[in-house]
Order: C-alpha cells, then sequence, then structure tokens
C-alpha cells in the first residue's frame, strides 16, 4: 500500500526535476533585475533546487506526520555520501593540488607526440577523470573543472565549445571511476551486495570506460583544434603569484588522501576538514580562497537528493524488477538522467533473485546515463557550480547539457554493450 507521504515525495520530486530543467529562465528574469531579483536568482541556483523542495518535503511530513515523525525520517537517510563530496571538494580544489595536478597535466601533455595545445587539453578531459578511480570521482569532477576554467572556460563567449567540453567531461568522470570498487558512486553502492572487487571492475567495466574516455577526448580535441591552435579558446593565463611550497603541496596531497581513504566515515572526514582549514589559513600565502560557498551548495543539493529519492523505492524498484537485462540497461540509462545513479543502483541491488548479467546491465546502464544531467551522478553539481559562471547567464541549460552529452554517452553505451563473460 503507497502512503500518501510517498506519493507527495514522489510529485515534489517531479517538481524538482522540471523546476531543474528551467532554471534558465530564472536566470534570465533575475538578470533583467526588478523587485524580485533575489527571488529569482534563488531560483536559479541548481544547486538549490532539491534542498529547497526537500524542505518543503520535510514541512509535509511535520504537518501531517508530526514534527517527530519527519524527523526520525530524516534520522534514516544516510548523508555520508553529501558530506564527502563537499569535503572532498574544498580540499581537492585548494591550490597546492590544483598546482600539483596542473605540473602532472603539463608533464603528460609534453610527453604526448601532438601539439601541446592539443595535448593539455586532451589529458584534462581523459587522463583526470580516468584518476577518479583512485581519488573518487568528485574529487577527479572538482579537479577537471578547475583546470578547464582556469585554461579555456576563462574568455566570454564561446558556449558552443563550453557545453561540448562540460557533457564530455560529465560523461567521462561517471564512467572513469569504474576501475575500482570504490570510486564510483553507483558502484560503492552494490559492490558489497553484489561482492565485486577491484579486479572485478578492472576486467569487466574498467577497459571499457578507459576506451570510451579516450575516444570521447580525441574526438572532442579533434573537432575543437582550430579553436585551440590559434589561441581563441585555450591559453593558460599566467601566475604571478609566488610558487607554492612543496612542503605544503606535501601536506595537501596527505590531507586529500586521508579524506578519501576515510570516505565512509563521516566523523573522521569532517575532523579532517577542519584540521585542513586551519592548516590552510596557517599558510594561507600558498592558498586562493577555499570553496566553501560552492562546497556547501553541491552538498545541500546532495542532500536534497537524498531526502526525497528515499521515497521513490515504491514505483523504482518494482519498475526494475521487471525489466530484462537489454530492457534494463536502456532504463537504467534513462532513469540515470531523473534520478541519482548511486539511488538507482541501491535500489535495484534490493531486487532479489537477480543473475550477474541484470547486476552487470543495472550498474552500466547507470554509469553510462551519469553525465545527462546534473543530478545524474553525486560529482556533476560540484563540475557545476564551478563552471556555471563561464557561461551566458550565468547558468548552463539542462537541456544544453543533455544534448552535448548525447554522443558521448552513446560512445560509452556501445563499450558496455559488448559481448562480455555473463551473455
Amino acid at each position: 500500500m503507497v502512503s500518501h507521504t510517498e506519493v507527495v515525495a514522489s510529485i515534489l520530486f517531479a517538481i524538482a526535476i522540471i523546476h531543474t530543467f528551467s532554471v534558465p529562465v530564472f536566470a534570465r528574469l533575475a538578470n533583467k533585475g526588478g523587485r524580485h531579483a533575489g527571488l529569482w536568482h534563488m531560483l536559479s541556483e541548481v544547486e538549490a533546487v532539491f534542498g529547497v523542495w526537500a524542505c518543503a518535503l520535510f514541512v509535509w511530513m511535520a504537518l501531517t506526520l508530526g514534527v517527530k515523525g519527519a524527523v526520525d525520517y530524516l534520522d534514516t537517510r544516510n548523508f555520508t555520501e553529501p558530506a564527502f563530496v563537499f569535503v572532498i571538494m574544498v580540499v581537492a580544489a585548494s591550490r597546492p593540488i590544483i598546482e600539483l595536478i596542473r605540473m602532472a597535466v603539463e608533464v603528460v601533455a609534453r610527453a604526448l607526440p601532438i601539439n601541446n595545445e592539443l595535448s593539455r587539453f586532451f589529458v584534462i578531459l581523459t587522463l583526470v577523470p580516468l584518476s577518479g578511480s583512485l581519488i573518487t570521482e568528485p574529487a577527479a569532477m572538482t579537479l577537471a573543472a578547475l583546470l578547464l576554467r582556469q585554461a579555456y572556460f576563462c574568455r566570454p563567449g564561446q558556449d558552443g565549445f563550453k557545453y561540448l567540453a562540460i557533457g564530455v567531461l560529465f560523461v567521462n568522470v561517471s564512467i572513469g571511476g569504474v576501475l575500482t570498487a570504490y570510486a564510483a558512486p553507483p558502484v560503492l553502492m552494490v559492490a558489497n551486495t553484489f561482492g565485486w572487487d577491484t579486479a572485478f571492475m578492472a576486467t569487466h567495466f574498467g577497459w571499457r570506460a578507459v576506451v570510451a574516455v579516450l575516444f570521447n577526448g580525441l574526438v572532442l580535441t579533434w573537432i575543437c583544434r582550430p579553436f585551440l591552435l590559434n589561441g581563441d579558446i585555450g591559453g593558460v593565463p599566467a601566475d604571478t603569484r609566488p610558487p607554492v611550497s612543496r612542503t605544503v603541496i606535501l601536506v595537501h596531497v596527505l590531507f586529500l588522501l586521508a579524506v578519501v581513504l576515510s570516505s565512509h566515515h563521516i566523523k573522521i572526514f569532517l575532523g579532517l576538514l577542519v584540521l585542513f582549514m586551519g592548516y590552510a589559513h596557517a599558510y594561507k600565502r600558498h592558498q586562493s580562497p577555499l570553496l566553501l560557498r560552492e562546497g556547501l551548495m553541491v552538498g545541500f543539493f546532495l542532500a536534497g537528493l537524498v531526502v526525497l529519492g528515499g521515497l521513490q523505492q515504491w514505483w523504482l524498484q518494482d519498475l526494475l524488477a521487471g525489466l530484462s537485462p537489454l530492457a534494463l540497461y536502456v532504463g537504467a540509462t534513462a532513469l540515470t538522467a531523473v534520478t541519482d545513479n548511486a539511488a538507482l543502483t541501491y535500489l535495484g541491488s534490493l531486487v532479489e533473485g537477480t543473475d550477474e548479467l541484470w547486476r552487470y546491465m543495472l550498474v552500466a546502464g547507470a554509469v553510462t546515463g551519469g553525465g545527462l544531467t546534473v543530478i545524474a551522478n553525486a560529482p556533476n553539481p560540484a563540475g557545476f557550480s564551478i563552471l556555471k559562471g563561464c557561461f551566458s547567464d550565468g547558468s548552463i541549460s539542462p537541456l544544453k547539457l543533455l544534448g552535448s552529452a548525447a554522443v558521448p554517452t552513446l560512445v560509452a553505451a556501445v563499450m558496455f554493450m559488448l559481448p562480455n563473460a555473463f551473455s
């Protein structure tokens, strides 16, 4: 029997999705000014959408179930992932980490037998997303988005190029974390239940993801080569600040590793964040402003998704259970565009009597569709928050993102649909 709370939660979930796709409309209204410009600006913040509608759900539950019932529901939710994304975003976006990754990108780019402008762009869109299998997808998204913003997105205009780049970035990050069993949220949610370890992920998912990531990056680099070579959209701006101390870089790397290793333990990584902020303040001459506001907004977005998504099981689980493996793959890819892929795989793991092919199709579809929308994959709001100010109206159109991610998603779909050990 479906409860009225579940029905209301599903209605609010649908409204939140519609709101997400309507963000450019609110952004244009905000830019016109007027008495309600502040309200339109708030409604144009994608990172606030799901948090706002989750608050509306809480108010409804408090009125119908009582405050205790509403609070009890929140207590059953697991907010570790939103908190982790916030912390890893703040740490990974610090200047010493960005400097280290930028130097690594330059070294690899110079080693490739192509023009340095082309190779740098290619490396940012391929190797940085693939590093998400080691440092987690949210960290890889943060680093890649910041590098793109510094090197290519800083100039006004060129929205066409920017949408192509962000489409490939979101898809590559979503599939780039499947080489291990702990880095991609949709894999992490089912790895223990399905008995999948890193060796399994590397042999069944990893090599396919590597081929798709490299192909997507190579094709986009080839398409954008006239602009990259003539300097219309390329070029790393010179940093006139004193270089970052190697000791400071090392300490930041240790903080980053500690946060990654404690990703399941909210009390530990939040404590590490406090220590990190103290260290960053002590050596602030080596720092840029920490992305605290952006990280908090992303965490608020994901927390809202957890609250609203927790009451969608009544229709989503039955839908998944009734699909054949092939239909499941297509359905999971499509459903990921309108719901978080980690929630999708978690609900799928609750379906009883599934075989290995069904499980493979579920996870493959979830990671394939993870770049289609801002809500499809947990790291996407981080990239959205970092890059949105570089686009016209200070916002990223969800429909244009969907369109730009369609072809890279199709490439990933082809790779994951190749014959496998379960066929």
